[in-house]
């Protein structure tokens, strides 16, 4: 199955699913007062976009969410690193404690965190990054950790210098599956922002959730859902732009290096 074929299969799917449930709310096989049609709900978010005070909180959601995948990236990077078989002892000492720690769901330190910090901004990016920081961290292991032995011998026999074998080779080998970690950790920070932000907060999109939801008013929280899962898709397809622009050809590069040297 082509990539073509793939999108027009889960476009079609992504259209019966909304028929469905136009379907289901126009003839009363569930109760529009809790669930209504999928066509006033995609009007009545066109309708909270243009007044504008739904931008406002997508607004500050998004840049809650980039800080935090920033920070994860930050020091996941380094973290992953230190983690890969290269690392030696590194990778035996902070190996299992690394692994106990993502384990760690984000909502049981969230309270900790509100101890720590409050309820503000650092709160919800605190809680973004620590949810983000462990794929990127382990996705930057496993990508170290794949490289092949030759390219790894045919570097050091062709640079002399560990910083030039480390950002031509090991880091260029390994930055595709670096980037998927911090494709999947861009999907991460959204949701358990939006989840953070319900629990405490007086701005962004969960708060808008969950302030509407208290409120009784249905179809704006219909509308509201509908708006972050087109921006997490937006957010995802943008980073698989970028992968697939940046790294597409990454494997040519390392090569490509590794002969002019041997030149």
């Amino acid at each position: 199955m082509n990539r073509t074929t793939r999108f027009l299969v889960s476009l079609s799917i992504i259209i019966i699913f909304f028929a469905l449930w136009e379907v289901a709310s126009r003839f009363y096989l569930v109760n529009p007062a809790f669930v209504p049609p999928f066509s006033a709900v995609a009007a009545n978010a066109v309708e909270m976009i243009r007044r504008g005070g739904l931008i406002v909180h997508i607004r500050a959601s998004l840049f809650r969410a980039c800080m935090g995948t920033a920070a994860a990236v930050i020091l996941g990077i380094p973290l992953g690193f230190a983690l890969s078989h290269l690392a030696g002892k590194f990778r035996l000492v902070l190996g299992h404690p690394a692994d106990l720690l993502a384990h760690l769901s984000p909502f049981l330190l969230f309270h900790i965190v509100i101890l720590f910090l409050g309820i503000g901004e650092a709160a919800k990016i605190t809680i973004a990054a620590w949810a983000c920081l462990w794929p990127v961290a382990f996705n930057t292991a496993a990508g170290v950790d794949s490289i092949d032995p030759l390219i790894l011998k045919a570097g050091r026999a062709f640079s002399g210098n560990p910083l030039t074998l480390f950002f031509k080779v090991i880091l260029a080998a390994a930055s595709p599956k670096i980037f998927s970690g911090i494709r999947i950790s861009a999907g991460y920070s959204l949701l358990m922002l939006v989840a953070a932000e319900m629990m405490g907060g007086r701005s962004g999109l969960g708060w808008l959730i969950l302030n509407n939801q208290v409120n009784f008013q249905l179809e704006n929280v219909f509308s509201i859902a509908l708006v972050i899962a087109l921006t997490g898709i937006a957010l995802d397809a943008v980073m698989v732009f970028i992968q697939q622009r940046c790294f597409g050809s990454q494997g040519w590069e390392i090569e490509e290096y590794i002969n002019s040297s041997g030149a």
